[in-house]
């Protein structure tokens, strides 16, 4: 008997699988395989699920197009319908943590159309995330154009909800805008609160309402308006769906209504937002981004952002930093601001390591020749247009920026260097003599964005070039951290060296270039810390995550501001590499300089600011938060958050993070702000008896702790405004 279905998974999570030999493969639920319908005990279920599931992969072609109505969803492509199930397989390996792997891979085929797709899917025994992506091959005798092809698709969505309630209101999506200096702002709302709903019009032969709720990043920078990251809850149930897209470029996902339910889609590029159409020839394939969920049966979104930070940590790649997490100090924020010279560096090199920094990077503007306070294109200085050649200024270092990197060294800190290796100024000398093949062009003319030419990396010069000024900074300064930044969005993409590839083609092989050649630069230099940094978080994602130790999170200069970012942060971000500044000045109380540290405490360190400014006390001050830190921080590699007063909005008065860890130590941070009353109560209902609370690191007016132990209550007070607390629940105590 042909198989009919496919059930696969672990013990965490499993995908059911319709394979009907008179339509495509599809993917009926996917959740704890003791819920998952039975089609054997349950036909007639399966039977409406299988109507209403889409195919594994959705794909649409500029032959084929789509079928119905379909408005400007991404779903019922004529491509995909006219797949069928050609065979799978199964197998088992490891994560480049060690840990167990398995895969399943699905392959259907339209043979008159020349098509042969097969859907990916990756599950981790113990975690609930699969990941999944797709790869199409041209198998026919004529070239095909794909316009869209997704890496996830999953439909039936609101299948577990009670029958008299309508899903437009059962269920609520989370999704976080991340705009410059003010990223991770979640927020909750149903699906009609978002504007889909149910019209009514399936009972008379349509699909549903042809609406849906998309959020797409079209450009250069992968997260600079949305988070690529969005949660799908039962509002009564808990119950959540989390994804991710894990690309560094543009990506698109929707959630739509379709016969009676709801359907999920994720993407990268697309021809209709991003101008991404793949001409493939016979024989050419395509692989789309990958993207990975994680469903959870309670705990609503932030149980599942838990479950997804156990998978961001088993996907990425290994590097000493991830257990070392040394305190970086950074000469940018609220500090020199892009003007370093031997004369204002000297005294910081010896203030941050009083204060116990243990690397030192010089950030922009070290390569510029021109004087301090020179302005350029837009309003900014000098530096920013003369990016490219990367060989230190003379004026700015007399005796070299050797020597500062040796009184780095001297003061037992390791040196570094900022970088932006995507651009090239169009004042540098490199825009004159790498080949215009080198650059982003439209219509054989370069781009030019606010005084800056786009590198791509899929040409050998431009790879070339990077590859040496690395190899030389290393070698000649001996640096041992690299901040790599990127402070421009491109558009749309590059229509390539002949003038033939659609932008959005362009702009993804530029992405997936930019990933090969940090692969090479760690392989080549594996002890190397690399940072990501983008406008701040402007390119928060798992592809650059997966690959780079330590990223930096925001732009955010206020301290008073920067809080929300920093308890937020989690969410998009594991606490060991999401960095937060710390940037203590002369002109903060003792209780502000307390926010200004703790709002690092739970994260990366990013000291900046003017320690060689600071009174001794003050200077005491910030010495001893960063003890406090380096006293727990090889538990944070472990760490998974907790949000006990909600994910934090952006006024919000009172604001809290926790973070437990391995040892059985629950770690809470709370921020007072703009006036918000002194006393807050803080639930941590996940606290087992037995735990005491300490504050662990304080400034100014002394705080004042009342655990309730019973209610799993903690009532804090901070007595001043602009203040915080680190605090720490000690297990099997009492």
């Amino acid at each position: 008997m042909p198989l009919s279905h496919l059930r696969w998974g672990t013990d965490a999570l499993s995908l059911l699988i319709s394979l009907d030999p008179a339509r495509p493969p599809r993917l009926l639920a996917v959740g704890e395989g003791a819920a998952l319908p039975d089609p054997e005990r349950e036909p007639e279920r399966c039977a409406l699920l299988a109507h209403r599931a889409l195919p594994l992969v959705e794909v649409q072609t500029a032959g084929g197009g789509r079928l119905g109505t379909s408005g400007k969803r991404h779903v019922d492509g004529a491509a995909a319908r006219g797949l069928r199930y050609s065979g799978h397989t199964e197998r088992e390996g490891t994560d480049p943590t060690g840990g167990l792997v398995r895969t399943l891979a699905v392959t259907m085929a339209d043979e008159r159309a020349g098509l042969r797709v097969t859907a990916r899917y990756t599950l981790r025994p113990g975690t609930p995330v699969v990941a999944s992506e797709a790869v199409v091959e041209n198998t026919g005798d004529t070239a095909v154009t794909l316009e869209y092809v997704s890496s996830f698709a999953l439909a039936n969505l609101a299948r577990r909800l009670p029958d008299d309630q309508r899903w437009e209101n059962g269920l609520a999506l989370w999704l976080a805008a991340n705009p410059w200096s003010g990223e991770f702002r979640w927020a909750r709302a149903t699906l009609a609160e978002r504007g889909l709903h149910d019209v009514g019009m399936v009972p008379f032969g349509q699909t549903g309402s042809k609406n849906r709720v998309a959020v797409t990043s079209a450009g250069s920078w992968s997260s600079s308006e949305y988070l690529p990251t969005g949660c799908l809850e039962e509002t009564e149930t808990g119950r959540a769906l989390l994804w991710q897209i894990e690309h560094n470029g543009s990506w698109h996902a929707e959630l739509g209504d379709r016969l009676g339910d709801v359907y999920l889609a994720l993407a990268g590029p697309a021809d209709r937002e991003h101008q991404w159409r793949e001409r493939l020839a016979p024989g050419d394939s395509f692989r789309t981004v990958p993207a990975a969920v994680a469903l959870v049966p309670g705990g609503g979104c932030e149980a599942a952002l838990r479950a997804m930070t156990d998978h961001r940590r088993s996907t990425r790649r290994p590097h000493p930093d991830h257990q070392r997490l040394p305190v970086v100090f950074n000469d940018f924020m609220n500090s020199l601001m892009g003007e370093p010279s031997t004369e204002a560096l000297l005294p910081l090199v010896d203030a941050a390591a009083e204060a116990g920094a243990e690397y030192f990077c010089v950030d922009a503007g070290w390569y510029d020749a021109e004087p301090p306070g020179t302005v350029g294109p837009g309003g900014v200085p000098g530096w920013w247009d003369a990016v490219g050649e990367w060989r230190e200024s003379p004026t700015r270092f007399p005796g070299g920026l050797i020597e500062v990197m040796d009184r780095v060294r001297g003061a037992g800190m390791v040196p570094g260097l900022w970088l932006e290796p995507e651009v090239v100024g169009v004042r540098s000398p490199l825009a004159a003599t790498l080949p215009d093949e080198a650059f982003f062009r439209r219509d054989g003319q370069r781009l030019t964005e606010w005084g800056r030419h786009q590198l791509d990396l899929r040409h050998p010069a431009a790879r070339g070039h990077l590859d040496a000024v690395v190899d030389r900074l290393v070698e000649e300064y001996g640096v041992g951290y690299l901040k790599l930044d990127y402070n421009i969005d491109i558009g749309a993409g590059t229509d390539g060296p002949d003038g033939t590839d659609s932008p959005g083609v362009g702009l993804l092989g530029h992405n997936r270039a930019y990933l090969d050649w940090l692969d090479g630069l760690l392989d080549r230099h594996p002890a190397l810390v690399v940072e990501s940094c983008a406008a701040g978080g402007s390119r928060t994602d798992h592809a650059i995550l997966s690959r780079l130790p330590i990223h930096s999170v925001t732009d955010q200069q206020d301290f008073r501001l920067l809080p929300a970012i920093a308890a937020a942060a989690p969410s998009a971000v594991t606490p060991e590499q999401g960095a937060i500044w710390a940037y203590p000045l002369p002109e903060h109380t003792e209780a502000e300089l307390g926010t200004v540290m703790v709002s690092a405490l739970l994260g990366r360190v990013h000291l900046s600011g003017r320690p060689d400014l600071l009174t001794k006390s003050q200077l005491s001050l910030v010495r001893r938060a960063l003890d406090t830190y380096k006293a727990y921080r090889e538990l944070l590699p472990t760490a998974l958050p907790h949000w006990p007063l909600g994910f934090p909005g952006w006024r919000d008065g009172q604001l809290a993070l926790a973070l437990t860890l391995a040892d059985g130590r629950t770690l809470l941070a709370l921020w007072r702000r703009d006036g918000a009353p002194e006393s807050m109560t803080v639930p941590l209902p996940w606290l087992p008896r037995g735990h005491r609370a300490d504050v662990l690191f304080e400034a100014g007016p002394g705080v004042a702790l009342d655990w309730d132990e019973t209610g799993r209550t903690l009532r804090a007070t901070l007595p001043a405004d602009h203040s915080a607390a680190l605090i720490a629940f000690e297990a099997g105590v009492g």
